[in-house]
């Protein structure tokens, strides 16, 4: 058993998650896998539990009964990180957005930096971002520096989801008092934990849009975050219940 484990939410990434899967496993460094599948129509789920057979003692798949969202699917995996022995625990999506190699930069970050939050960052340094048309790239750079606005916090990524969190992080964070569900369950995240004052780094990479498979973004998940992140500060402010006991 790995010390890390890497969380995969799936919905219809049947394209994706094979390869993707392979690729983590061939790393250097040894690093578990949890698929949280929503009950994927095209056979995610099934694909995981065939590669279980080759990688019975690294892959482990959840499976949940339809879309309950990004942020939940993220929770459940941390419970089960949580209830097992694992001292690393890493969010990253099945589209091949994020490098498979990244991982072992962001574990070092950690593991040998010493640092509780690793981020994958996209604006650490300038803007690393491939395949995006012009209009999101400038829409998810503004939502970050909009965020670092009305937080406080000094994170240029603060919508990634590609990163680390220390054991320690998790078991601070009370995960059952986390309200939202998409890009604003990051920015929740990261907030709580820049609130408890862990030690965060930004570790720069390049973010590639997916080839195959379909975009997960809406409008509603836009909103959340935008609307989100405001009553967020509010609730900080005036400490209410400690915003939730952090």
């Amino acid at each position: 058993m790995s010390d890390a484990l890497v969380v995969i939410p799936t919905y219809n990434e049947i394209e994706n998650i094979e390869r993707l899967l392979r690729n983590i496993f061939s790393l250097q460094r040894s690093f578990d896998v949890l698929v949280v599948d929503d009950g994927s129509p095209d056979g995610t789920g099934q694909e995981v539990r065939d590669l279980m057979k080759t990688y019975s003692s690294q892959l482990h798949l959840l499976e949940r009964e339809g879309k309950m969202g990004l942020g939940t699917a993220y929770i459940a995996g941390f419970k089960w990180a949580l209830a097992r022995n694992y001292t690393y625990i890493f969010e990253m999506d099945a589209d091949f957005s994020h490098n498979p190699n990244d991982l072992i930069r962001l574990y070092n970050a950690c593991y040998k930096g010493g640092y509780d939050l690793a981020i994958g960052s996209r604006y650490v340094k300038g803007v690393n971002v491939v395949n995006w048309p012009m209009s999101r790239v400038l829409m998810s750079w503004f939502a970050s520096k909009y965020v670092r606005l009305i937080t406080g916090m000094d994170i240029y990524d603060t919508t990634a989801g590609f990163v680390c969190y220390r054991r320690t992080v998790l078991e601070k964070i009370n995960l059952d008092k986390i309200q939202f569900v998409g890009y604003a369950f990051q920015i929740e995240m990261k907030f709580k934990t820049y609130l408890a004052k862990f030690r965060i780094i930004e570790v720069p990479v390049v973010f590639t849009d997916r080839t195959k498979g379909e975009s997960k973004m809406s409008g509603g998940i836009i909103s959340e975050a935008i609307f989100g992140v405001l009553k967020m500060k509010f609730k900080s402010l005036f400490g209410k219940n400690n915003f939730n006991e952090i």
